[in-house]
């Protein structure tokens, strides 16, 4: 269904906030910009800077449903003959590789890991999300297998998979805030992610393999 006029400018007005209230981010830091700031700055009312984001970490944080059921699609998508975990290392080393700003791996990218760096906000609400992904894909795991609710298993498997994830993710933002290239940082991480395989089990690596009886 195409994109009605009353949709788009909702769209629009919530992403223009959203870049103010990052742009303040970025320059002076997350705790010190309040939302009545960046509701000045965008020229609307505090009331509809919380409209369209309910808490001041959603500002910053804006694009975080899509990182919620990542793993999810990856794991639906996985080709025949192939595992969950290894549909997820698959795409994370194809990101990886390609130096991808999908993974983090742009020059902006360690200004923004300073402002998650220095705010213990961002941080919990980080960690939310990371919750988020594993009960996520933890359903999907279910679904994708026929598990019942009370086979641990999923729950397990998820946890194992969401390490590889969240691992990248950190290693990532670590090289990218200590000063590292884009390039430079692929590679330490493309190392990473075939040291991480290597500590998974065989029944890790080997669960969920679409087309398997």
């Amino acid at each position: 269904m195409a994109e009605g006029l009353r949709e788009r400018k909702k769209r629009q007005t919530r992403q223009y906030i959203s870049d103010v209230a990052t742009g303040l981010f970025l320059e002076r830091g997350f705790e010190a910009v309040t939302v009545a700031e960046i509701a000045e700055a965008a020229n609307v009312s505090v009331n509809t800077v919380y409209n369209y984001f309910p808490a001041k970490e959603d500002l910053f944080l804006d694009r975080s449903k899509g990182v919620v059921d990542q793993l999810s699609r990856w794991v639906r998508g996985r080709r025949d003959g192939e595992s969950a975990a290894g549909a997820v290392l698959r795409e994370l080393r194809e990101e990886v590789e390609s130096v991808s700003p999908r993974a983090g791996l742009f020059a902006g990218y360690a200004q923004f890991m300073k402002v998650v760096d220095e705010s213990s906000a961002l941080r919990s609400r980080l960690w939310a999300i990371g919750q988020e992904v594993l009960d996520d894909l933890e359903r999907t795991l279910r679904e994708e297998t026929g598990a019942p609710d009370d086979d641990p298993v999923p729950s397990l498997m998820a946890g194992q998979i969401g390490w590889l994830h969240s691992t990248v993710r950190a290693a990532v933002g670590r090289g990218m805030l200590a000063g590292g290239e884009p390039n430079e940082v692929s590679r330490e991480v493309l190392l990473l992610l075939d040291e991480m395989e290597g500590l998974l089990s065989e029944k890790v690596l080997n669960y969920a393999v679409r087309g398997a009886e």
